[in-house]
């Protein structure tokens, strides 16, 4: 999968098979619009490709009021949200950037100057909730009429239900931000995940006796947070189970920064003390414990992580346990 920064780029493929949208999580109903868009894309001998834009719409607009606390929680770092795509076997992504002149192109101005001119779409397929263009003026009707008049096809796409749930990225966010780690699961199709390289930190975690891998979320309003039985991927040969914290480390520091931190529960002996620095590790967070907490002292800071891997390891044990009991039956 190729990835744009805009579209100014002698390399982007001169006509394509679109859709377009902030795909935050890449959830079943974006797979299945990205399925139907790669069928569509293959039928017409082009290449598929999403357009989305960085930053999110609605952080622009709230950065502009002065709110920034008013965008939305992100679900994906820009990293996930590429690693899905390409996952779902998207060919092209053009991620442009959210600015002033964009927030102000008219929709027919945007059909003719991105669409069009930019991206050569022939294809192009949104949801049904889609619009677009200045204070989002633009609707399905006026792409299908920009679609005659330029000559490309339009489609949309009914929402998208498993199990009675409209899936979307804000029943995402909901999920995560109640601490439904299964919900989530079922609305994504996987296990939520965060993934990165693990930088080196202040190393308090080892002087605590809680040795922790550090990977940073690029975002100042993560949709989960809290304490998590996590599962990490990347590190050895099979997963490790850990306990992990993804927030912004109130006993610790006042800067605000988003660190996901990761205590894997029993450390492989041939990896070394030193050997996850630089990897890329993905970080499924399973099981939320509970919510992250200010602490008086580091002494009540550790106490409250040797429970936190004392409850961990029971969250696996029971996991576990579901697993070869499910074996059994199968085997009977």
């Amino acid at each position: 999968m190729r990835v744009f920064r805009g579209f100014h780029h002698a390399a982007l493929a001169p006509a394509c098979a679109l859709t377009i949208g902030n795909f935050d999580g890449v959830h079943r109903g974006h797979q299945a619009m990205l399925a139907l868009l790669k069928v569509e894309a293959e039928h017409r001998g082009l290449p598929s490709c999403v357009l989305t834009f960085e930053p999110h719409p609605r952080d622009f607009f709230a950065a502009q009021a002065g709110k920034p606390e008013l965008g939305p929680a992100r679900i994906a770092t820009l990293r996930d949200q590429l690693t899905e795509l390409q996952r779902c076997g998207v060919d092209q992504v053009v991620v442009l950037p959210f600015d002033q002149r964009l927030s102000r192109l008219s929709p027919e101005d945007f059909v003719r100057e991105v669409l069009c001119e930019g991206l050569g779409a022939r294809y192009v397929l949104v949801g049904d909730d889609f619009r677009f263009g200045a204070r989002r003026a633009g609707d399905y009707a006026l792409l299908d009429a920009a679609g005659d008049a330029h000559g490309f096809d339009v489609a949309r796409m009914n929402s998208y239900e498993v199990h009675g749930l409209r899936v979307s990225s804000s029943a995402v966010r909901e999920a995560l931000a109640a601490g439904d780690m299964d919900r989530a699961a079922t609305l994504l199709g996987r296990p939520f995940s965060i993934s990165g390289h693990v930088i080196h930190g202040r190393k308090l975690g080892r002087d605590l006796g809680f040795r922790t891998l550090n990977l940073r979320f690029h975002h100042r309003k993560p949709a989960a947070m809290g304490v998590f039985a996590v599962r990490a991927h990347g590190l050895a040969d099979t997963p490790l189970d850990g306990v992990a914290s993804l927030g912004v480390r109130p006993t610790i520091e006042d800067a605000g920064r988003v660190l996901l931190e990761v205590h894997c529960l029993d450390w492989p002996a041939g990896l070394g003390a030193e050997g996850g620095y630089g990897k890329i590790v993905r970080v499924e967070l399973l099981h939320k414990l509970r919510d992250e907490a200010r602490y008086d002292s580091l002494d009540a800071l550790t106490d409250a992580i040797r429970q936190d891997a004392d409850n961990a390891r029971a969250f696996f044990a029971s996991l576990h346990g579901q697993t070869r009991r499910q074996t059994t039956r199968d085997r009977i």
